[in-house]
């Protein structure tokens, strides 16, 4: 099978005309198999945080580009400019165009960018978010023993807690951010960060963020709330767990999703007590958000059923052929 119809297949779910780009650039590094790669979505508007993202990591990354066709050029030159200019990304950086005329099929993307990884463990993060603690030496020297291993037998989805200011203001340079968790509690407890969307409770409350504040050091432990609409930033096995929904355009539900169906999967949440995100504050486009987020919600909704009623023909099929 050629290269373009393997692609064509893998992303036939999705909106086309869309064509992928596998490697545009290849990171010259050597990645050790039980190394974790951070997937990621990047546009042109977030460069400059994406070249941050790369300096503070110092690890595997695995990055898909949006390109327009009608702005190829110009973003082709910002992107060569943006691989030259910082230093770690051609160490470590694995660039994927996707090239089309429609925004935010955020769930193709994340595909992609998981595809094309290198190492067998993922991590889901969103390219705004800084990296504030070592969470990859600590997982990596933790893989024999017990939470290691459910993570290899690809049945754990490790959680690292999601914070942002309070102001969006303080939250711009992420060179003045916590890197230690003591540094964040005393930031919570002073109102100047939160957890992250706090005005949308679902999206992270699962997490359980008061049992985090008050976890012993190297804790990890299971989410027994899980809601819907849990959507935190996870490291999980690259192969086994179920890859993300493509039908979901725009803002809203869409990586919810993806977490859904590797929970519905028989996946578990452990979040990591000693670890911690922060989101580096831009505008958002509001009248968007708010139209997009209303159409997800009913795509979100039926893919829920969809997905439940997947699953319980799957045990019943099972069951039948013991």
């Amino acid at each position: 099978m050629s290269e373009d119809l393997f692609l064509y297949k893998a992303f036939s779910q999705s909106m086309h005309p869309l064509k992928v780009v596998p490697y545009y650039y290849r990171a010259s590094g050597t990645f050790e198999q039980n190394d974790i790669t951070i997937t990621t979505l990047v546009t042109f508007n977030r460069f400059k945080v994406f070249s941050e993202l790369v300096t503070y990591y110092q690890g595997p990354i695995s990055a898909t580009v949006h390109v327009k066709p009608s702005a190829i050029h110009a973003l082709l030159d910002a992107l060569h400019d943006l691989y030259a200019s910082t230093p770690a990304m051609s160490t470590y950086v694995d660039i994927h165009l996707v090239l089309t005329p429609f925004d935010r099929q955020l769930n193709t993307w994340r595909n992609a960018a998981r595809l094309f990884a290198r190492t067998e463990f993922v991590m889901m993060l969103d390219v705004d978010f800084a990296i504030c603690t070592d969470f990859r030496s600590a997982i990596r020297a933790s893989l024999d023993v017990k939470i290691g291993q459910i993570l290899k037998e690809g049945h754990a989805a490790l959680v690292v807690p999601a914070f942002e200011y309070v102001k969006q203001q303080d939250g711009l340079d992420q060179k003045y951010f916590p890197r230690d968790k003591q540094t964040l509690l005393s930031l919570v407890k002073a109102k100047k960060i939160d957890m992250f969307h706090r005005t949308w409770v679902p999206g992270h409350n699962s997490t359980d963020y008061p049992r985090f504040y008050s976890a012993a050091p190297g804790e990890v432990y299971k989410v027994t709330q899980y809601h819907p609409a849990y959507e935190p930033y996870v490291i999980f096995r690259k192969e086994g767990p179920p890859w993300c929904d493509e039908r979901f355009i725009g803002y809203g539900g869409n990586k919810a999703a993806c977490l859904y169906e590797m929970y519905l999967s028989g996946m578990s949440f452990y979040v990591l007590a000693d670890h911690f995100l922060v989101h580096q504050s831009h505008p958002y486009e509001e009248e968007a958000r708010k139209l997009e987020r209303k159409s997800n919600r009913k795509i979100y909704q039926d893919f829920k059923e969809e997905v439940c009623l997947r699953f319980v023909l799957r045990l019943i099929s099972d069951a039948h052929g013991r």
